[in-house]
């Protein structure tokens, strides 16, 4: 059943990314007529129901063969997430059917599915804390509100790839280009992370952790960094250039590091091969977009996804930390970035609706929420040491 579970996420892999070229069709110069791209948009939104339903077909074959929901490890959770991404765009396709959208959502939830499966897939039984229904309560339902409002950050990115001058000394042309970045530096952990998976590269370190115990660490990537008072295990493999304090998990943020080594490498080679920025080149593909369609669904994907958010990140949240820990707020890194995410959505609603920060302003918040959420799913699970840490 593990196995089928795996097969039916692949199969949704590649059909998201058959979608995403049939999408790009319907916005070919020579494709522009309503004719034209409606048969493309149907094709591919056709493809992305498919893949959507062999996901759905991966998520509860799983889950019959762990026994629970599978969302209590990093690679679960952030497949869920995907998941929840790509059924957010079915829904605002058929709202609005806006074919450009397809370019942006999918390569970024197949990125989301990519970066997941780097991590350990094996199914594992739960820790007594995760031996509740409010697993799946709650993480399904912070999930669907993160997924909504990353359809906000699709329209902002294909709104600001349009509207931003890409010429050499605009600042926000500086900034839209380290969001491209950003995203290469995901692309870039999962290269590397594919090339020493191939490698069969591994590294155990004994070392103590936070509670000041012995405690074992097995690296998939060279250690650059290494835990604390560690103690490398495996002969012919390089030692770590510096010692991470307990607070830090030491593996995680080697991984980071990792990533961002080898995306700065990626992005380096696409600028050679591309010539100009990435979003430069990216601008000819939506010079016919409709700027108010896509402020109008920034928009309304934040007010459909931060009540959803609100509902699992913070009162669901709230209701099953007092079950588990007997507290309905503990100040725990994951905790606090829930808590930052809350406050920024509720701020950009703010200025929406009382100072008018509409259009370029928008997309702008829009960008910062999904980095703010990204954050929260990417530093906060591999770097900072907490209760809601995935391991």
């Amino acid at each position: 059943m593990a196995e089928w579970s795996s097969n039916l996420l692949y199969i949704s892999f590649i059909t998201y990314l058959v979608a995403t070229f049939f999408f790009g069709g319907s916005i070919r110069q020579k494709n522009t007529t309503e004719t034209n791209q409606r048969k493309w948009g149907t094709i591919g939104i056709t493809l992305t129901i498919i893949g959507f339903v062999a996901q759905i077909g991966y998520f509860f074959l799983r889950w019959g063969a762990a026994g629970h929901a599978p969302v209590s490890n990093l690679f679960e959770f952030t497949t869920f997430f995907g998941m929840m991404l790509v059924g957010a765009f079915i829904i605002i396709y058929f709202m609005y059917k806006s074919t450009v959208l397809g370019i942006i959502a999918l390569p970024f939830a197949q990125l989301v599915i990519a970066y997941a499966s780097m991590f350990p897939t094996e199914i594992s039984p739960l820790i007594p804390a995760l031996q509740s229904d409010w697993l799946k309560i709650h993480v399904t339902t912070v999930s669907a509100g993160e997924a909504i409002l990353s359809i906000s950050f699709v329209a902002g990115l294909i709104y600001l790839l349009k509207s931003v001058d890409h010429s050499k000394g605009s600042r926000q042309s500086f900034w839209l280009e380290t969001v491209m970045f950003s995203l290469v530096v995901v692309l870039g952990f999962v290269v590397v992370s594919v090339v020493f998976k191939g490698m069969d590269y591994q590294a155990d370190f004994n070392y103590i952790n936070q509670e000041e115990k012995e405690a074992v660490a097995q690296y998939t990537l060279p250690a650059l960094v290494g835990p604390n008072e560690g103690e490398l295990q495996t002969k012919g493999v390089m030692k770590p250039l510096v010692e991470m304090p307990a607070l830090i998990n030491a593996k995680k943020l080697n991984t980071v590091i990792w990533s961002i080594l080898s995306g700065a490498v990626l992005y380096l080679l696409l600028r050679l091969i591309l010539r100009k920025r990435i979003a430069a080149k990216m601008q000819p593909m939506v010079k016919n977009v409709n700027l108010n369609l896509m402020d109008e669904i920034g928009y309304r994907s934040v007010l459909i996804g931060f009540p959803v958010f609100t509902l699992g990140g913070l009162i669901f949240a709230m209701i099953w930390a007092q079950i588990a820990w007997n507290r309905y707020w503990g100040w725990d890194p994951k905790e606090v970035w829930a808590l930052v995410t809350f406050l920024f959505y509720a701020a950009f609603l703010h200025l929406r609706l009382s100072k008018g920060w509409h259009g370029e302003k928008s997309a702008w918040l829009a960008v910062v929420g999904v980095a703010i959420i990204l954050f929260n799913l990417v530093a906060v699970n591999l770097i900072i040491a907490g209760l809601h840490s995935y391991a």
